[in-house]
């Protein structure tokens, strides 16, 4: 009897157990089925007639627009250094000096054999008046004995000989003129070489070619620099219109095709927050600057902003004479293109997905049959490739949204403009982004709230 009693109460107590665990289960899948319910959060803004301006970021570096590499065209040691970094300079100013003893010897030797071409040119000279004066001399003797072997009054031999002494005279002659032209030509050779040694004497003295600022000395007073000869030789310094600034980007090669020279461009320098200066696209690369390999490669292609001076003209005074110093980090956007009075939307509204992600099917509302024709049709709407991937709002029709395909046109970073599927004050779905790009749908139920408690920590 005990045995039969401890068993019915342990089966009632395994019942119970079960009852309560279906219990359970029911409640959890009726909340769950609740929250599935639950109208989706939102907040909406209203579209408006707004001037939109296309832009393109990029960040580079100011630099001057006209900066030169001074380097010695001659190699030897700095003996006088006259500037430092920061100096201003005027065309014609003393830069430095390289030690000049090597080209003073090297131009007092070519000097030296100059002079002593020209004393053999004159001992040449003296020799060929000479030979002249003996030439005539010959001649004059050959005419003679000519007329008299002629005549008959002299041999044959004495003829010959006459004759000899004539031809040998001539020749001598011509030998002489034409060692006064190699003596001329030599005095041509050294008198050149005497120059160069003389523009390398002169070279030893580097002088500024135009009015700028020593904007980087590379080198100091007792250092050697190599000259140029062909070769790269020692930077000694650089000279840059500081008065004349540019900003050096990099633009992606998605957005390069959007930038024209002349366009207009805000400049933010580091050095200067929340400070704006205006500038103007004056150069634009044709080649790019390849960055990284593969797959990871980045192109992208240098552009630069010359900086207007008189959106700067404020910051200079008798403290600050140069704002801007080359290598100052900066940011530019440049304004591609312009659009005024035009509806527009925050850009987050809008969304781009296949057709599918945005289809309902409403099977409750319809029979098997009606369900399976429709979704054949729209099956075939969906192959076609070119009406795969369109553009979408939702826009809140009585607490559903209303799925509307527009068309879209430039945008700026907030704002984008809308050429057709929406009007003024549209009452626009626009966040959260995870519900506007993935969870809503045409006709899902959603809960207007504002932005600021869409936003809250606790959400």
């Amino acid at each position: 009897m005990i045995a039969d009693f401890a068993k019915k109460l342990t089966m009632k107590r395994i019942y119970w157990i079960i009852i309560i665990g279906v219990l359970v289960i029911g409640l959890v899948t009726t909340i769950q089925i609740m929250k599935g319910n639950k109208p989706t959060e939102v907040y909406i803004e209203k579209s408006e007639v707004r001037d939109i301006v296309e832009v393109v970021s990029a960040t580079g570096k100011v630099q001057p627009e006209t900066e030169l590499k001074i380097s010695s065209d001659v190699s030897g040691e700095i003996t006088e250094m006259m500037v430092k970094e920061g100096d201003q300079v005027k065309k014609g100013d003393l830069l430095c000096r390289i030690k000049p003893d090597i080209y003073v010897s090297a131009f007092d030797r070519v000097n030296a054999s100059v002079n002593t071409t020209k004393a053999n040119l004159k001992t040449a000279l003296a020799q060929l008046d000479q030979a002249k004066a003996s030439l005539a001399n010959s001649e004059s003797v050959f005419n003679r004995n000519k007329k008299l072997f002629e005549q008959n009054a002299i041999s044959q031999q004495d003829f010959d000989a006459a004759k000899a002494q004539f031809e040998s005279a001539k020749a001598n002659v011509s030998a002489l003129e034409a060692g006064v032209n190699a003596g001329q030509y030599t005095i041509q050779g050294s008198e050149a070489s005497l120059k160069e040694a003389n523009t390398n004497l002169e070279k030893t003295y580097i002088y500024s070619p135009v009015d700028a600022t020593v904007s980087k000395l590379s080198v100091e007073k007792g250092e050697r620099v190599v000259g140029v000869n062909g070769l790269n030789g020692t930077e000694i310094m650089r000279l840059a219109n500081l008065n004349e600034m540019e900003v050096s980007v990099e633009v992606n090669e998605n957005d390069i095709i959007k930038v024209h020279k002349s366009d207009t461009a805000l400049i933010e320098v580091d050095a200067y927050m929340e400070k704006k200066f205006k500038g103007i696209v004056t150069e634009i690369a044709n080649s790019s600057n390849a960055s990284g390999i593969s797959v990871d490669q980045v192109t992208n292609f240098v552009v630069k902003i010359r900086m207007l001076r008189e959106s700067y003209n404020y910051l200079i005074n008798e403290k600050n004479l140069i704002p801007f110093r080359p290598g100052m980090s900066a940011g530019v956007d440049i304004q591609t293109r312009r659009v005024s009075k035009v509806i527009s939307i925050p850009i987050q509204a809008v969304t781009v997905r296949n057709k599918d992600s945005l289809r309902v099917k409403r099977a409750s509302e319809d029979d098997e049959y009606e369900v399976k024709v429709r979704n054949e049709n729209e099956e075939k709407e969906l192959n076609k490739p070119e009406e795969k991937i369109k553009e979408y709002v939702f826009v809140l029709n009585k607490g559903l949204t209303k799925q509307v395909e527009v068309k879209t046109g430039i945008q700026d970073n907030d704002f984008i403009e809308i050429k057709s599927g929406l009007g003024r004050g549209d009452e626009i779905i626009c966040g959260p982004y995870s519900a506007v790009s993935k969870i809503l749908k045409d006709r899902t139920k959603v809960k207007v709230v504002k932005k600021e408690d869409l936003y809250k920590t606790d959400k």
